[in-house]
């Protein structure tokens, strides 16, 4: 017996490790993993008295800022919460890149002196998100110009892989009525967790509130939505107006 085992001892000890199984989960981060894109939500609200100057002078100095990097869109929000607000998304590849180019921006002596120093004081309040772009969605441009509707989800704890699925059906049913051209659909990454913003286009305010007519008698669009609201906790959206100098029209 005590043969035996000696023999199965160094059977055991010359076989060769056992190969490593990686494990991952489909739900994690998904695409991010590979893709490190992200877009920066940039929310400044204005003292009112201070709107429109603030405004002439972000519209003559845009440039500087742009030659550092890549601005996505830039909107005022004309009603849906709190007023004199403007919001711009910029995009970058990756958190390294962010961090050069707030470094550059910080040695621009010309978009430090012609724009940030004189407008500081015009700001009462900043906030800044990181978002990616869902998996299933990309940035599309609209057909010309018209006025933007951003709708932001607070969902339930425990990302994508809680309402993930559910989420997607509600916003592509809408999608597929054709009354609103979807732009695109974002993720927190910084900020609040479990927030998604839905970036939508429409050839105006009328257009869009018949569009919203329709999507209330379609029953798939109600299933769709009925089984997301399972997920949620809170929604609000805000009419946005593009500047002249925004890529998104």
């Amino acid at each position: 017996m005590l043969a035996l085992r000696s023999v199965l001892a160094r059977a055991l000890a010359a076989r060769p490790p056992a190969p490593q199984v990686q494990v991952c989960s489909s739900f994690a981060t998904g695409p991010r993993q590979y893709d490190g894109t992200f877009y920066e939500f940039r929310t400044y609200c204005l003292k009112p008295s201070k709107m429109n100057e603030f405004q002439e002078n972000i519209k003559k100095n845009i440039h500087l800022r742009t030659a550092h990097s890549e601005l996505v869109g830039y909107w005022s929000q004309e009603f849906g919460g709190r007023m004199n607000k403007v919001l711009h998304i910029w995009k970058y590849d990756n958190f390294a890149h962010r961090t050069e180019v707030r470094k550059a921006v910080a040695k621009d002596k010309e978009w430090q002196e012609q724009f940030l120093i004189p407008n500081l004081p015009l700001i009462d309040k900043q906030e800044c998100e990181i978002n990616y772009l869902v998996p299933w969605c990309k940035i599309e441009k609209p057909p010309k110009e018209g006025v933007y509707e951003l709708v932001t989800f607070q969902m339930k704890p425990g990302g994508p892989a809680v309402w993930g699925d559910a989420f997607q059906k509600a916003v592509k049913v809408h999608v597929a009525l054709g009354y609103a051209k979807l732009i695109g659909v974002f993720h927190s990454e910084y900020g609040v967790l479990n927030r998604v913003h839905v970036l939508w286009w429409n050839e105006s305010l009328d257009s869009r509130a018949a569009g919203r007519h329709q999507a209330h008698e379609d029953p798939r669009v109600v299933a769709a939505v009925r089984e997301s609201a399972n997920f949620l906790v809170s929604q609000q959206n805000m009419h946005l107006i593009p500047a002249s100098f925004s890529p998104l029209k």
